[in-house]
């Protein structure tokens, strides 16, 4: 037992950690205080996020499911134990982390926010219902219900057909010549093809040829005939074949072709094969509620004027003017209520009071253009963070640790001062905030910094400085000093001049009208803007499409997941097209925040192609030659040279009853991912799995002599990614580390000028020091004779960049217009444009 005097007591007011030894932490010990906004800073990969979520939100996190039974534990998405040796003083957290995409299309603006709840209610209680119609209850309000559900198109607002022009696209072909497009194209496809000669098909006849009986048995029927087939022979051959009782290859069993669509799309776990299937399935407006989703007798109850589906597809702006009347008592409409509709009149009082202060907070934090109905795939991982961190502030919880992931990402700096009265009013309600942040001002409105570094992975890891933000200013180790106190002055080059211009006329799409914009060649271009103003729609969307057309398949293929199409809401491109310009671009390369992989197996060195060089390597060696293993040996997707206990994985999951499931190394391999035959090859005293295990910045040295492994590898080093393993699996990556993977993917091939670059806030996720090199990086691709046009917030980008094109002047409706363009400097001094001043403050060299 302890003696007393050696029991250390937890200092007054602070969190206290010792011993913090995740991921890349040094066995760090350090205080922080409680009821303060605390920002941690530090390098892409120093481990600020290990020391912010890893080790403090995962030990709260873990405490509070101690006095949780073990059945609610399972319902959690729980992180693993962190490795520390004590945290002292540290209340229970609340974690708001950016997630990408995440949830269906019946996730929306209006369910994460619980304004819809909310909209439920008073449309049940205190709606104008037509003369005779009985009250409904609020799930009869929810697309999500079977009472609210549009019973034909199961409250989706779009219905799928499968029609014989989908599947046939062409049908001058025969069946042998695969005129049933919607068929696979390998052995399925040839199976069915082999079964409807067993079945007596001609399958050499043109399908418009064929009897309509015959082509309507093939496509829509519900029988599923099971035969004998008998591959390679024609439908002569087989029938004798039959008759002489021959043995079959095999029996073949038939589906329709429009049973086969809709089974593979329902029931299908690939995304690539749902897709593929999609193509051939019409979507349209369903007939019966307009694509408003809801049942008839729910769109007849309106509220000021509108049904609930309209209404959910006002800016949220708009809602505050229409219920603003209602919560305060000075709406028309409250008065009209008889006596016996006081109790009417009091729940439409009440619930839109409540409804204007919900949605009064989120307009506060920008985001005042989004509708209730904007499904959530289609937000920003910042927007959804901020939708969250409104609805926080509104719960009005006491002594809680807030822990946020970098709540400015996608955020123009008019925004970021929003954001920041939402922090302090959090703060002032007796919360402690703990932010992940590379903003500068974000970092400067702190009440105390924790700086972890100096570098990124190996290199980081320690606690640089902790304390008040004046203290950095003496920490010589810290990058994020040499930002914050404006050491480093702003040096401007002079802006590249215009090859041509590419010019894009009647843009309609969003908030963007018959808008005329054009776009300088061979330049580097920033497109600027507040949240919301249609930045994203103009170049990501609209651009991108024109282009895409234009190009055909000189477009870098994305080998990213695959998304659903039907799901997705259907936003179009009402107009638009390129009329000057376009013929000098060869190419084009879309660079985006989507991951690079779906599962563990895809990682940083198979995306980049760097793994079948190493491979290559390997199969070289004297060993591997004696052996006769090729380079396939050495991957670990396939069964020679992989673990058979794992295959491949490098861990096994452990069910643990009531606890989460958790990965334990493979007690084979010993998380290797080979078998001991593979292993025991070696390149340079290193086997395959050592090397996958190798840092960028390490494998750059250990392959400096091999150049097709060093120049992708210095590539990666030169966008700020030196500290990611080679085999770092792809769902362990951030958005910005997807994005910068794809960037040096295409900084490794030799260019070809000519090519049109397209990134969408590439600076998520990096601090200022990563920002200058990615700088560096933007330069070589334009001085090669490309166009590089990014969507961007960081003014060290936009004030570096040789031309400008701001959109606005506000988000939504109040936006979707060119407010200025030209020279950073140019657009520095317009008066109209809401970016203006943050621009100059950087080309002054005050950051």
């Amino acid at each position: 037992m302890k003696q007393l005097n050696e029991i250390k007591t937890p200092k007054e007011g602070f969190v206290t950690v010792r011993g913090a030894r995740q991921n890349n932490l040094k066995d760090v010990s350090l205080e922080i205080p409680r009821d303060a906004l605390v920002v941690f800073t530090g390098v892409s990969g120093s481990g600020k996020s290990s020391l912010a979520f890893g080790t403090l939100y995962a030990e709260a996190q873990r405490r509070y499911l101690e006095s949780v039974s073990p059945y609610a534990r399972r319902l959690f998405h729980q992180m693993p134990i962190p490795e520390v040796d004590e945290i002292e003083g540290l209340p229970p957290a609340v974690a708001l982390q950016q997630h990408r995409s995440s949830g269906t299309t019946r996730s929306s603006v209006g369910s994460v926010t619980t304004l819809s709840n909310l909209l439920r209610m008073l449309y049940s209680r205190a709606g104008d219902y037509p003369k005779g119609q009985s009250i409904l209850y609020a799930d009869s309000f929810s697309t999500n219900t079977i009472e609210g559900a549009c019973t034909e198109c199961h409250g989706l607002g779009r219905v799928h057909q499968v029609t014989e022009k989908s599947m046939v696209p062409d049908d001058t072909l025969t069946i042998r010549e695969k005129a049933i497009a919607a068929w696979p194209k390998a052995w399925q496809g040839q199976n069915f093809r082999n079964i409807l000669t067993t079945l007596g098909y001609d399958i050499d006849c043109p399908w418009k040829d064929l009897p309509k009986k015959e082509r309507d048995w093939i496509l829509f029927t519900n029988e599923k005939p099971q035969v004998p087939v008998y591959p390679g022979l024609d439908r002569d051959a087989v029938q004798l074949a039959i008759k002489q009782n021959k043995e079959p290859s095999y029996m073949g069993t038939f589906t329709g072709v429009k049973n086969y669509v809709l089974h593979t799309f329902a029931s299908t776990q690939s995304p690539l094969m749902k897709k593929r299937v999609s193509q051939y399935m019409l979507s349209s407006e369903c007939p019966s509620c307009n694509g408003k989703r809801l049942r008839r007798e729910s769109l007849s109850v309106t509220f000021a004027g509108y049904d609930i589906a309209d209404i959910s597809r006002l800016p949220l702006k708009m809602l505050l003017t229409i219920f603003t009347p209602y919560g305060d008592g000075t709406a028309p409409g409250l008065a009209k209520f008889s006596e016996k509709h006081q109790e009417k009149a009091m729940v439409a009082r009440r619930i839109a009071e409540d409804l204007v202060a919900r949605v009064a907070v989120l307009l506060e934090l920008g985001l005042g253009y989004l509708s209730l109905e904007r499904s959530t795939p289609t937000l920003s991982p910042g927007e959804h963070q901020r939708l969250r961190l409104a609805t926080q502030v509104r719960s009005n919880l006491f002594g809680v640790v807030y822990v946020l992931d970098e709540p400015s990402a996608g955020l123009h700096p008019a925004d970021t001062e929003a954001l920041l009265k939402t922090l302090d009013r959090l703060k002032a309600c007796g919360n402690s905030l703990f932010v992940v942040e590379h903003e500068l001002d974000v970092i400067r409105h702190a009440d105390w910094i924790v700086d972890v570094g100096p570098d990124a992975g190996n290199g980081g890891g320690d606690i640089l400085y902790s304390g008040p933000p004046a203290g950095l200013e003496n920490s010589p180790r810290s990058k994020t000093r040499q930002h914050l106190f404006n050491t480093l002055p702003f040096k401007k080059s002079t802006p590249r001049k215009p090859s041509g211009w590419l010019a894009l006329s009647g843009v309609t799409r969003n908030n963007l009208v018959d808008l005329e914009a054009s776009f300088p060649l061979g330049v580097l271009t920033s497109v600027t803007g507040v949240s919301g103003s249609g930045k994203s729609s103009l170049v990501s969307q609209v651009l991108v499409e024109l282009m895409s057309s234009q190009l055909g398949k000189n477009i870098a293929p994305e080998e990213e997941e695959a998304e659903d199409d039907l799901q997705q809401d259907v936003v179009a491109t009402l107009g638009g097209e390129i009329t000057a310009g376009s013929e000098s671009i060869k190419r084009m390369v879309v660079v985006n925040q989507k991951p690079i992989g779906r599962t563990p197996r895809s990682n940083l060195a198979t995306y980049t192609g760097l793994f079948d060089v190493v491979r290559k390597l390997f199969a070289t060696t004297k060993l591997a030659k004696s052996r006769n293993y090729t380079a396939g040996r050495f991957s670990f997707n396939v069964g020679k040279g992989r673990c058979s206990n794992c295959e491949g994985e490098g861990f096994v999951m452990v069910e643990l009853l009531f606890l989460p499931s958790v990965y334990a190394p493979c007690s084979v391999c010993g998380g290797t991912r080979y078998n001991p035959e593979t292993l025991e090859v070696t390149y340079h005293d290193k086997n395959i799995a050592q090397v996958l295990s190798m840092t960028v910045n390490e494998a750059t040295n250990f392959f400096e002599k091999e150049d097709r492994v060093s120049r992708p590898l210095k590539v990666l080093q030169e966008v700020g990614l030196g500290y990611l393993r080679l085999g770092q699996p792809a769902t362990e990556l951030s958005g910005g580390e997807a994005q910068r993977i794809k960037l040096a993917k295409e900084l490794q091939r030799l260019s070809r000028g000519n090519t049109l670059y397209i990134l969408d806030e590439p600076t998520t996720g990096l601090h200022p020091t990563d920002v200058e090199k990615l700088q560096l990086q933007l330069a070589k691709l334009v001085d090669a004779g490309n166009t590089v046009i990014v969507v961007e917030h960081d003014m060290q980008i936009v004030a570096g960049s040789d031309w400008v094109i701001d959109i606005g002047p506000g988000a939504g409706e109040d936006g979707g217009k060119v407010i200025a363009e030209g020279t950073p400097e140019k657009v520095a001094k317009n008066k109209h444009s809401k970016t203006a001043v943050y621009l100059e403050r950087t080309l002054n060299g005050q950051h």
